[in-house]
């Protein structure tokens, strides 16, 4: 049923709420092939509470003990992803990229080296920050984002620190499309010329 070249790996970068998971679902549906759906969520599901949010960890610097865990954390997601793709599935994966840690840590250009020599195409998933917030409150409550800490407004600074430095091959808003819309946009760019880049240019960024 696999085929013996490498799967397609599909990774959808954007802010909590913007509608990554929604977008893998519909990728799975609706798209020819066994996909494999990995990514943030899976990782903090797997991660002890001592250790929340891992990957989840917002932009800020808050919390510089946890930091050397989510570089590690990045790379297995990574490895994972790239063994997956070996064995010849599919993958989409929904992350959280960003670089405002206490120190910069590379980890985008990192998981660029760990999916050389595999097809990959790394999607920007935007929303307007008024939708996102609202969606928040939907969902949780509140006034749309966490109150306290030391970073007032953690939903802003997420929505521009997970864009930079926003080098993609795609990008989708899900306030102007459904998840189905953006799994056939995205189906519709793996079969078009040029091949992906943007993996290979996050590739030549070092620290």
């Amino acid at each position: 049923m696999l085929s013996s070249t490498p799967g397609q790996i599909v990774v959808l970068n954007g802010p909590s709420r913007a509608g990554k998971s929604s977008i893998a679902a519909a990728v799975q549906d609706r798209l020819d092939g066994v996909w494999m759906s990995l990514g943030v969520d899976q990782v903090m599901q797997a991660t002890p509470r001592r250790f929340q949010p891992g990957l989840g960890l917002r932009p800020g610097g808050e919390r510089p003990e946890l930091e050397p865990l989510v570089v590690a954390q990045y790379a297995a997601l990574y490895e994972s992803i790239a063994a997956y793709s070996r064995l010849g599935f599919n993958v989409v994966a929904d992350t959280l990229h960003h670089d405002v840690y206490s120190v910069p840590r590379g980890i985008l250009p990192d998981s660029a080296r760990r999916l050389d020599g595999l097809p990959a195409l790394l999607v920007g998933v935007r929303c307007p920050i008024e939708v996102i917030r609202q969606r928040r409150r939907d969902t949780w409550g509140g006034a749309g984002f966490a109150e306290g800490g030391a970073v007032a407004d953690p939903v802003s600074l997420w929505q521009e620190a997970v864009h930079t430095p926003g080098i993609y091959d795609l990008e989708v808003d899900t306030s102007e499309l459904s998840p189905e819309e953006c799994a056939e946009l995205i189906a519709l760019r793996l079969t078009l010329a040029p091949a992906p880049i943007a993996f290979e240019q996050l590739r030549k960024i070092r620290a």
